[in-house]
């Protein structure tokens, strides 16, 4: 089962491979520079080589892939913002290739007022000119979001736009449980989570499903809020879980929590993917 966390830890990447074979980890999601920033230092070869020497010496991680950060805006109506998020995002990738990373996870961005056919427009204008003579491997990962203001990639039909506009391989997409469920796209019941999966699956592909993060909402089926809680403290429950680690359609998909780090003192994401995984033999 590839399951693990998003780990975030200071000294180099290759603490976070340290971090997440502690835990048990099998897939790591990283940041690959500083997430609050628009620019980052370069990478140096040191923290190349001892991420990989890192990645091959802990054989229980069979996956590492990287969360874009969170400034760039290709759906903004502000040229210079696009532009400097086409920047951004063209060196998260570049860092991606750097160290071998196979997926990076992005937000589709904001139509700040203009309207969703317009802010897909420029997600998809954005992202040819990113991939636009770019060599890299690692494949871009459109996440779905909860739909939190004027945000894009509440609707399955709206990443299914942006990876048909932009036509390229290296386009695919990241569903998020606790984002899909606040939404609208209910996971409450066996029924209801096959219907949202099978919609996703017409609409979008699921071989265009690269990773899913599992998360559990703290807002109701529709709020729009984009709260993520603990396995099973949320609104969706623990059984929803249960049923997307079953399903054998996702079974090679990689599955990332971005649950909360702490709780009462606890360190928390060994006990969310314990329960995930006695949900996988239950």
């Amino acid at each position: 089962m590839l399951l693990g966390c998003h780990v975030s830890v200071a000294g180099g990447y290759y603490r976070a491979v340290e971090r997440g074979s502690d835990i048990g980890c099998t897939v790591v999601q990283l940041f690959t520079r500083n997430q609050l920033r628009w620019w980052s230092k370069p990478i140096d070869e040191d923290q190349i080589n001892r991420f990989k020497a890192a990645f091959a010496e802990n054989s229980i991680i069979d996956t590492v892939f990287a969360h874009g950060s969170y400034l760039p805006n290709l759906a903004s109506p502000n040229l210079d913002i696009r532009k400097k998020s086409v920047l951004s995002l063209k060196d998260e990738l570049d860092r991606c290739d750097k160290l071998e990373l196979p997926y990076l996870v992005i937000h589709p961005g904001c139509h700040m007022g203009i309207g969703e056919k317009k802010g897909i427009q420029n997600i998809i204008f954005s992202l040819k000119e990113v991939l636009e003579d770019n060599e890299s491997d690692t494949l871009i990962c459109i996440e779905t979001t909860a739909g939190q203001g004027t945000g894009i990639g509440a609707r399955f039909e709206h990443i299914r736009d942006i990876i048909g506009g932009v036509d390229d391989k290296r386009v695919g997409s990241c569903i998020d449980t606790c984002h899909i469920f606040a939404s609208g796209y209910d996971l409450r019941t066996e029924g209801e989570y096959h219907r949202t999966i099978e919609n996703f699956h017409e609409i979008v592909g699921l071989e265009r499903l690269k990773v899913i993060h599992l998360n559990d909402s703290k807002g109701v089926c529709g709020s729009r809020v984009d709260r993520h809680m603990h396995i099973g403290e949320g609104n969706i429950g623990v059984d929803a879980f249960g049923w997307i680690l079953r399903d054998k359609r996702l079974h090679s998909v990689p599955k990332v929590i971005e649950t909360p780090k702490k709780k009462d003192g606890r360190e928390m994401d060994h006990v969310n993917l314990q329960i995930l995984r006695e949900l996988v033999g239950k």
